[in-house]
């Protein structure tokens, strides 16, 4: 039906009604409990839920396919949020124009990058990404383009937003939401209650819902195609195929751009949703993010990206958030002196110590999942499996698994 393999296809379906019915998997505990701490259903997570899967599903064509390992792609991100936020400064909100432009400018930095970087490989290519990335980092919290031509292009540290006295040429009258075609608020919510829950949908959230799934589609063409087979190649043995006579970095290359594409449109998104853009989302710590989101959720699979991606959004949003007052909530029913020593012992795994939740259960992962989330997935698809046969198997005989 969509030119895929009938694997795929399943694939792709349970994906869009797991995004489909978000609100409501993502709000399992009524809004009144103590556990509606960890509820993850409201708009501003959910959107970061999907555009952070479409950067990390653009970076793992580039990472788990090729095998290059870039440590400089939020320069990609923040190129596409500063190219969205110009386009409502100088047409107007609506935020059409500014997604198109976000991906060809983002695509142009990915190509002159890395025509650059893939002269080098492994460790010497990641420190060049890196490089640059920390390069237009710094020119853009300073605005350092903007003081050669004498005006403001990134607005340095204080970020790229719109002003009343920006021209946006396509409307008479101000406006400051951002908005699709004139007909649809991105912040525009409708909040369902059934008795105790509440279910939050957003238009901006099913906005990006979309476009994500068309991006997972696009990935699984590319991971099934002829070209994403000599990107397996390369990272499977890419000196064998020079000696072939074969030049494997153009693949590379276009791995590359292709990569970087999606990450403009990642970042031209979260601009859409918030209409600023800031130097921050060029930091090394976001290219490291969507290094731990692949490898997390499973580097070179399908929906491992996108699994890491809202693994540890989830972990930063919920976790961060939990502080000594909820942790004595919890733990009230306790007599005074466990209550105190329970929470002197939870205390330094959230909050501000949430990165070391992270870290362990990144360690765990890594040390007992070599595949991320997704082989943790199969695993127990497997055990299953084997008790459904076991269960099917006449009495006193063995199964084939055994």
């Amino acid at each position: 039906m969509f030119g895929t393999a009938k694997r795929d296809t399943a694939l792709l379906i349970i994906v869009a009604i797991l995004t489909l019915f978000a609100p409501f998997l993502l709000n399992p505990f009524p809004a009144g409990s103590a556990m509606a701490q960890f509820n993850a259903g409201y708009p501003d997570l959910m959107q970061r839920f999907v555009i952070f899967g479409i950067f990390a599903i653009g970076f793992n064509i580039l990472f788990g396919l090729t095998g290059y390992l870039s440590f400089g792609h939020a320069a990609f991100l923040g190129v596409g949020s500063y190219a969205v936020v110009w386009m409502y400064k100088l047409l107007d909100y609506n935020i059409i124009w500014g997604l198109p432009l976000a991906i060809v400018i983002s695509g142009v930095f990915a190509l002159m990058i890395g025509f650059i970087s893939l002269r080098r490989s492994g460790i010497y290519f990641s420190i060049l990404t890196l490089a640059f990335a920390q390069m237009m980092f710094a020119i853009s919290y300073s605005d350092l383009l903007g003081r050669f031509f004498g005006t403001t292009i990134t607005n340095g540290e204080t970020g790229l937003q719109v002003y009343r006295s920006d021209p946006q040429v396509l409307i008479d009258s101000w406006e400051s939401v951002p908005h699709l075609l004139g007909l649809v608020e991105m912040r525009s919510t409708y909040t369902m209650r059934l008795g105790d829950w509440s279910f939050d949908f957003n238009a901006g959230y099913y906005f990006c819902a979309v476009i994500m799934l068309l991006t997972f589609y696009l990935a699984i063409r590319i991971f099934r195609s002829p070209f994403g087979m000599m990107l397996r190649a390369v990272k499977s043995n890419q000196q064998r195929m020079n000696y072939t006579g074969l030049n494997t970095r153009p693949y590379a290359l276009a791995a590359f751009v292709i990569s970087g594409m999606y990450a403009g449109l990642a970042g031209g998104l979260m601009a859409a949703m918030d209409p600023l853009a800031g130097a921050e989302r060029m930091q090394w710590t976001a290219s490291g993010e969507v290094v731990l989101m692949t490898i997390l959720g499973g580097t070179g699979t399908l929906i491992g990206p996108v699994l890491g991606a809202g693994f540890i959004k989830y972990f930063e949003n919920i976790f961060s958030k939990i502080n000594d007052n909820v942790l004595h909530s919890w733990f009230s029913f306790l007599p005074d002196g466990i209550e105190d020593f329970l929470v002197v012992i939870v205390h330094p795994f959230v909050g501000k110590g949430w990165n070391l939740t992270l870290g362990l259960m990144f360690m765990i992962v890594v040390i007992f999942l070599p595949g991320g989330l997704v082989e943790g997935g199969q695993r127990i698809a497997r055990l299953f499996r084997r008790k459904s046969a076991r269960n099917d198997a006449p009495d006193g005989s063995k199964t084939p698994a055994e």
